[in-house]
Protein backbone atom coordinates (compact mmCIF):
# COMPACT_ATOMS: atom_id res chain seq x y z
CA UNK A 1 0.00 0.00 0.00
CA UNK A 2 1.31 3.45 -0.91
CA UNK A 3 0.01 7.01 -0.87
CA UNK A 4 -0.60 6.96 -4.63
CA UNK A 5 -3.01 4.04 -4.25
CA UNK A 6 -4.76 5.74 -1.35
CA UNK A 7 -5.10 8.97 -3.35
CA UNK A 8 -6.60 7.06 -6.31
CA UNK A 9 -9.04 5.28 -4.00
CA UNK A 10 -10.23 8.55 -2.46
CA UNK A 11 -10.64 10.16 -5.89
CA UNK A 12 -12.91 7.29 -6.96
CA UNK A 13 -14.90 7.72 -3.73
CA UNK A 14 -15.16 11.48 -4.26
CA UNK A 15 -16.18 11.29 -7.95
CA UNK A 16 -18.11 8.01 -7.68
CA UNK A 17 -16.52 6.98 -10.97
CA UNK A 18 -13.46 5.08 -12.12
CA UNK A 19 -13.37 6.91 -15.43
CA UNK A 20 -13.57 10.38 -13.89
CA UNK A 21 -10.93 9.46 -11.31
CA UNK A 22 -8.68 8.28 -14.14
CA UNK A 23 -8.82 11.78 -15.62
CA UNK A 24 -7.99 13.60 -12.34
CA UNK A 25 -5.19 11.12 -11.60
CA UNK A 26 -3.81 11.41 -15.17
CA UNK A 27 -4.01 7.65 -15.73
CA UNK A 28 -5.98 5.28 -17.88
CA UNK A 29 -9.02 3.58 -16.42
CA UNK A 30 -7.37 0.11 -16.61
CA UNK A 31 -4.41 1.51 -14.68
CA UNK A 32 -6.47 2.77 -11.74
CA UNK A 33 -8.57 -0.42 -11.81
CA UNK A 34 -5.34 -2.36 -11.42
CA UNK A 35 -4.34 -0.12 -8.47
CA UNK A 36 -7.63 -0.81 -6.72
CA UNK A 37 -7.36 -4.58 -7.33
CA UNK A 38 -3.84 -4.51 -5.82
CA UNK A 39 -5.13 -2.52 -2.84
CA UNK A 40 -8.04 -4.92 -2.31
CA UNK A 41 -5.66 -7.88 -2.55
CA UNK A 42 -3.40 -6.37 0.13
CA UNK A 43 -6.33 -5.49 2.41
CA UNK A 44 -8.01 -8.87 1.73
CA UNK A 45 -11.33 -7.10 1.25
CA UNK A 46 -13.45 -5.74 -1.59
CA UNK A 47 -13.76 -1.96 -1.41
CA UNK A 48 -16.34 -1.27 -4.11
CA UNK A 49 -19.58 -2.82 -5.27
CA UNK A 50 -20.28 -2.40 -8.97
CA UNK A 51 -23.77 -2.12 -10.42
CA UNK A 52 -23.26 -1.68 -14.14
CA UNK A 53 -21.79 1.80 -14.57
CA UNK A 54 -22.56 2.73 -10.96
CA UNK A 55 -20.32 1.99 -7.96
CA UNK A 56 -20.69 2.22 -4.21
CA UNK A 57 -18.52 1.45 -1.22
CA UNK A 58 -18.76 -1.86 0.55
CA UNK A 59 -18.84 -1.91 4.36
CA UNK A 60 -15.07 -2.57 4.28
CA UNK A 61 -14.65 0.29 1.80
CA UNK A 62 -16.47 2.71 4.12
CA UNK A 63 -14.24 1.73 7.04
CA UNK A 64 -11.09 2.01 4.95
CA UNK A 65 -12.18 5.41 3.55
CA UNK A 66 -12.10 6.93 7.05
CA UNK A 67 -8.56 5.72 7.63
CA UNK A 68 -7.48 6.71 4.13
CA UNK A 69 -8.59 10.30 4.78
CA UNK A 70 -6.58 10.33 8.01
CA UNK A 71 -3.50 8.94 6.28
CA UNK A 72 -3.63 11.58 3.55
CA UNK A 73 -4.17 14.29 6.15
CA UNK A 74 -1.14 13.06 8.12
CA UNK A 75 0.90 13.11 4.92
CA UNK A 76 -0.10 16.76 4.34
CA UNK A 77 0.75 17.64 7.95
CA UNK A 78 4.13 15.94 7.65
CA UNK A 79 4.95 17.84 4.46
CA UNK A 80 3.87 21.14 6.03
CA UNK A 81 5.95 20.46 9.15
CA UNK A 82 9.04 19.70 7.07
CA UNK A 83 8.49 22.79 4.94
CA UNK A 84 8.26 24.89 8.10
CA UNK A 85 11.73 23.70 9.13
CA UNK A 86 13.16 25.86 6.34
CA UNK A 87 11.66 29.01 7.84
CA UNK A 88 11.18 28.13 11.53
CA UNK A 89 13.61 25.30 12.43
CA UNK A 90 12.49 23.01 15.23
CA UNK A 91 13.97 19.97 16.90
CA UNK A 92 17.00 19.19 19.06
CA UNK A 93 20.76 19.55 18.88
CA UNK A 94 22.97 17.50 21.19
CA UNK A 95 26.39 18.91 22.13
CA UNK A 96 29.11 16.83 23.80
CA UNK A 97 31.63 18.80 25.87
CA UNK A 98 33.62 18.60 29.08
CA UNK A 99 32.69 20.39 32.29
CA UNK A 100 34.90 23.45 31.81
CA UNK A 101 33.63 24.03 28.27
CA UNK A 102 30.04 23.74 29.51
CA UNK A 103 30.70 26.40 32.14
CA UNK A 104 33.05 28.84 30.41
CA UNK A 105 32.38 28.54 26.67
CA UNK A 106 28.88 27.32 25.90
CA UNK A 107 26.55 29.62 27.89
CA UNK A 108 27.14 32.75 25.79
CA UNK A 109 27.13 30.74 22.54
CA UNK A 110 23.85 29.09 23.54
CA UNK A 111 22.31 32.45 24.44
CA UNK A 112 23.10 33.83 20.99
CA UNK A 113 21.89 30.67 19.26
CA UNK A 114 18.59 30.50 21.17
CA UNK A 115 17.79 34.09 20.23
CA UNK A 116 18.05 33.11 16.56
CA UNK A 117 16.62 29.58 16.78
CA UNK A 118 14.08 29.59 19.64
CA UNK A 119 12.44 26.40 18.38
CA UNK A 120 15.59 24.29 18.82
CA UNK A 121 16.15 22.47 22.10
CA UNK A 122 19.83 22.33 23.05
CA UNK A 123 21.05 19.38 25.09
CA UNK A 124 24.54 19.12 26.57
CA UNK A 125 26.14 15.74 27.26
CA UNK A 126 29.09 16.07 29.62
CA UNK A 127 31.94 14.01 28.21
CA UNK A 128 35.70 13.86 28.64
CA UNK A 129 38.53 13.75 26.12
CA UNK A 130 38.19 11.04 23.50
CA UNK A 131 34.61 10.33 24.59
CA UNK A 132 33.55 13.62 22.94
CA UNK A 133 34.85 12.35 19.60
CA UNK A 134 33.25 8.94 20.16
CA UNK A 135 29.88 10.56 20.91
CA UNK A 136 30.02 12.41 17.60
CA UNK A 137 31.14 9.34 15.63
CA UNK A 138 28.40 7.21 17.23
CA UNK A 139 25.78 9.88 16.42
CA UNK A 140 25.01 10.24 20.11
CA UNK A 141 25.87 13.94 19.72
CA UNK A 142 25.46 16.25 16.72
CA UNK A 143 28.49 18.35 17.71
CA UNK A 144 31.42 18.03 20.07
CA UNK A 145 33.66 20.66 21.64
CA UNK A 146 37.09 19.33 22.50
CA UNK A 147 40.77 20.16 22.63
CA UNK A 148 42.70 19.88 19.41
CA UNK A 149 44.27 18.10 17.67
CA UNK A 150 41.69 15.40 16.93
CA UNK A 151 43.05 12.22 15.37
CA UNK A 152 39.76 10.95 13.91
CA UNK A 153 39.79 11.48 10.13
CA UNK A 154 36.04 11.26 9.65
CA UNK A 155 35.20 14.46 11.53
CA UNK A 156 35.16 18.04 10.34
CA UNK A 157 37.02 20.37 12.68
CA UNK A 158 36.26 24.03 13.38
CA UNK A 159 38.99 25.63 15.45
CA UNK A 160 37.01 28.18 17.46
CA UNK A 161 39.08 29.30 20.43
CA UNK A 162 42.58 29.52 21.85
CA UNK A 163 43.81 30.26 25.33
CA UNK A 164 46.80 29.41 27.50
CA UNK A 165 47.39 26.61 29.99
CA UNK A 166 49.00 28.17 33.05
CA UNK A 167 50.36 27.09 36.39
CA UNK A 168 47.78 27.96 39.07
CA UNK A 169 48.70 28.55 42.71
CA UNK A 170 46.87 30.02 45.73
CA UNK A 171 47.42 33.58 46.86
CA UNK A 172 50.64 33.90 48.88
CA UNK A 173 52.29 30.84 47.29
CA UNK A 174 56.10 31.05 46.74
CA UNK A 175 55.58 30.85 42.96
CA UNK A 176 52.89 33.54 42.96
CA UNK A 177 55.26 36.40 42.15
CA UNK A 178 57.02 34.63 39.26
CA UNK A 179 56.57 35.96 35.73
CA UNK A 180 56.88 32.40 34.38
CA UNK A 181 57.74 28.95 35.68
CA UNK A 182 59.72 26.00 34.32
CA UNK A 183 59.24 22.34 35.17
CA UNK A 184 62.20 22.64 37.57
CA UNK A 185 60.41 25.45 39.45
CA UNK A 186 57.21 23.43 39.87
CA UNK A 187 58.66 19.95 40.56
CA UNK A 188 59.22 20.49 44.33
CA UNK A 189 55.51 21.13 44.97
CA UNK A 190 52.56 18.73 45.28
CA UNK A 191 50.68 18.61 41.99
CA UNK A 192 46.97 18.35 41.25
CA UNK A 193 46.76 17.08 37.67
CA UNK A 194 43.93 16.17 35.30
CA UNK A 195 43.39 12.42 35.12
CA UNK A 196 43.42 12.14 31.33
CA UNK A 197 43.16 14.18 28.16
CA UNK A 198 45.25 16.38 25.88
CA UNK A 199 46.35 18.75 28.66
CA UNK A 200 47.58 15.85 30.80
CA UNK A 201 49.59 14.41 27.93
CA UNK A 202 51.17 17.79 27.23
CA UNK A 203 52.00 18.28 30.91
CA UNK A 204 53.61 14.83 31.03
CA UNK A 205 55.85 15.91 28.14
CA UNK A 206 56.59 19.24 29.84
CA UNK A 207 57.64 17.42 33.03
CA UNK A 208 59.58 14.71 31.21
CA UNK A 209 63.00 16.15 32.09
CA UNK A 210 62.18 16.06 35.83
CA UNK A 211 59.72 13.16 35.90
CA UNK A 212 61.59 11.41 38.71
CA UNK A 213 61.14 14.47 40.92
CA UNK A 214 57.47 15.14 40.18
CA UNK A 215 55.09 14.74 43.14
CA UNK A 216 51.56 14.03 41.88
CA UNK A 217 49.32 14.43 44.92
CA UNK A 218 45.95 13.95 43.19
CA UNK A 219 44.54 13.22 39.76
CA UNK A 220 41.17 14.93 39.26
CA UNK A 221 38.55 15.01 36.51
CA UNK A 222 36.95 18.35 37.37
CA UNK A 223 38.23 21.88 36.72
CA UNK A 224 36.10 23.26 39.53
CA UNK A 225 37.44 20.68 41.97
CA UNK A 226 41.03 21.50 41.01
CA UNK A 227 40.42 25.21 41.59
CA UNK A 228 38.85 24.65 45.02
CA UNK A 229 41.67 22.31 46.07
CA UNK A 230 44.33 24.79 44.94
CA UNK A 231 42.60 27.61 46.86
CA UNK A 232 42.57 25.33 49.91
CA UNK A 233 46.37 24.92 49.62
CA UNK A 234 46.36 21.25 48.63
CA UNK A 235 48.73 21.69 45.72
CA UNK A 236 49.68 23.38 42.44
CA UNK A 237 47.62 22.80 39.32
CA UNK A 238 47.42 23.72 35.63
CA UNK A 239 44.33 25.29 34.09
CA UNK A 240 43.28 27.23 31.03
CA UNK A 241 43.52 30.94 31.80
CA UNK A 242 39.86 31.49 30.86
CA UNK A 243 38.76 28.81 33.35
CA UNK A 244 40.19 30.59 36.37
CA UNK A 245 39.87 34.24 35.32
CA UNK A 246 37.32 35.12 38.00
CA UNK A 247 39.40 33.66 40.83
CA UNK A 248 42.53 35.43 39.54
CA UNK A 249 40.69 38.76 39.35
CA UNK A 250 39.41 38.39 42.92
CA UNK A 251 42.90 37.44 44.22
CA UNK A 252 42.10 33.87 45.23
CA UNK A 253 44.47 32.41 42.66
CA UNK A 254 47.59 33.36 40.73
CA UNK A 255 48.09 32.08 37.18
CA UNK A 256 51.63 31.94 35.83
CA UNK A 257 52.74 31.30 32.22
CA UNK A 258 54.81 28.19 31.55
CA UNK A 259 58.38 28.43 30.25
CA UNK A 260 60.36 28.19 28.07
CA UNK A 261 57.31 28.37 25.71
CA UNK A 262 53.70 29.15 26.54
CA UNK A 263 51.35 26.15 26.39
CA UNK A 264 48.53 27.17 24.06
CA UNK A 265 45.25 25.27 24.18
CA UNK A 266 43.13 25.04 21.00
CA UNK A 267 39.43 24.28 21.31
CA UNK A 268 37.53 22.85 18.35
CA UNK A 269 33.95 22.26 17.29
CA UNK A 270 33.66 18.87 15.57
CA UNK A 271 30.98 17.03 13.62
CA UNK A 272 30.84 14.07 11.24
CA UNK A 273 31.89 14.81 7.66
CA UNK A 274 29.19 12.52 6.28
CA UNK A 275 26.38 13.92 8.42
CA UNK A 276 23.60 15.79 6.63
CA UNK A 277 23.37 19.16 8.35
CA UNK A 278 19.97 20.74 8.94
CA UNK A 279 19.46 24.48 8.79
CA UNK A 280 19.53 24.47 12.60
CA UNK A 281 22.87 22.62 12.65
CA UNK A 282 24.39 24.95 10.05
CA UNK A 283 23.15 27.84 12.14
CA UNK A 284 24.94 26.49 15.21
CA UNK A 285 28.23 26.38 13.30
CA UNK A 286 27.80 29.94 12.04
CA UNK A 287 26.77 31.30 15.45
CA UNK A 288 29.80 29.64 17.04
CA UNK A 289 32.14 31.06 14.39
CA UNK A 290 30.61 34.52 14.72
CA UNK A 291 30.82 34.41 18.51
CA UNK A 292 34.54 33.70 18.53
CA UNK A 293 35.32 36.09 15.70
CA UNK A 294 37.39 35.90 12.56
CA UNK A 295 40.17 33.86 14.20
CA UNK A 296 37.98 30.77 14.08
CA UNK A 297 39.19 28.45 11.34
CA UNK A 298 37.30 25.68 9.59
CA UNK A 299 39.53 22.74 8.73
CA UNK A 300 39.06 19.41 7.06
CA UNK A 301 40.90 16.61 8.81
CA UNK A 302 42.79 14.68 6.15
CA UNK A 303 45.53 12.11 6.13
CA UNK A 304 48.09 14.63 5.00
CA UNK A 305 47.29 17.17 7.70
CA UNK A 306 44.85 20.00 8.29
CA UNK A 307 43.84 22.29 5.47
CA UNK A 308 41.50 25.30 5.63
CA UNK A 309 38.18 25.14 3.81
CA UNK A 310 35.44 27.71 3.36
CA UNK A 311 32.86 28.10 6.17
CA UNK A 312 29.53 26.49 5.41
CA UNK A 313 26.70 28.91 4.55
CA UNK A 314 23.44 29.05 6.48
Amino acid sequence: MDFDQIHTFLEIVRLKSFSKAAQTCYRTQPAISAQIRQLEHELKAELFERFGSRISLTTAGKVFAEYAERMMDLQRQAKNALNELETIPRGELVIAANEATCIYVLPSVFAEYKSLFPGIQLQVNRSYGSRVVESVMENVADFGLTQLPVGEKKVQVVEIYRDEIRCVVPAGHPLGSATSVTCDDVAPFSLLLPQTGVTRRRLNSWFERVEDEVQVSMELDSTETMKRFVIAGLGVSFLAASNCQEEVETGLLKSIPLAPEPMIRKLGLIYRKDKALSKAALGFIQVTLAHFGSNATLMAASRDGKKPVSPVPV
